[in-house]
């Protein structure tokens, strides 16, 4: 059985759609189920919105010598031979096997004081 949508009641949706309510608290408030809500939404062609279901984040992704690519950076993060030891894999400075922050931790200038020859 089909809900007949109304301009007002077309318009309501509208309104609360752009208000940010979820799709059940609008069928709620106009008298219809939420997959009516959805699929009216969708044939309105009205803007899609973020989820108001929070994401489980996603499990850090591990990268070990093997899956190094060209490109990343190679700077060991972690213990060697312990399940937390990975690679940074940032891209790399060019010509260098290190993003930006490791190259300045690897490559360190020596400056070596000199010592003033000239007479007083």
């Amino acid at each position: 059985m089909s809900e007949e949508w109304t301009p007002l009641k077309i318009s309501a949706l509208i309104a609360l759609w752009n208000e940010g309510l979820t799709t059940s608290e609008i069928g709620n408030r106009l008298g219809v189920t939420k997959n009516a809500v959805v699929g009216k939404v969708h044939r309105l062609g009205l803007p899609k919105r973020n989820s108001p279901i929070p994401r489980k984040p996603e499990p850090a992704k591990v990268l070990r010598f093997e899956n190094l690519a060209p490109g990343q950076c190679a700077w060991p993060e972690g213990e060697p031979g312990t399940e937390e030891f990975r690679l940074c894999g940032e891209p790399v400075i060019e010509g260098k096997p290190y993003c930006a922050p490791h190259s300045e931790r690897a490559y360190v200038r020596v400056v070596k004081e000199r010592k003033d020859t000239e007479a007083a």
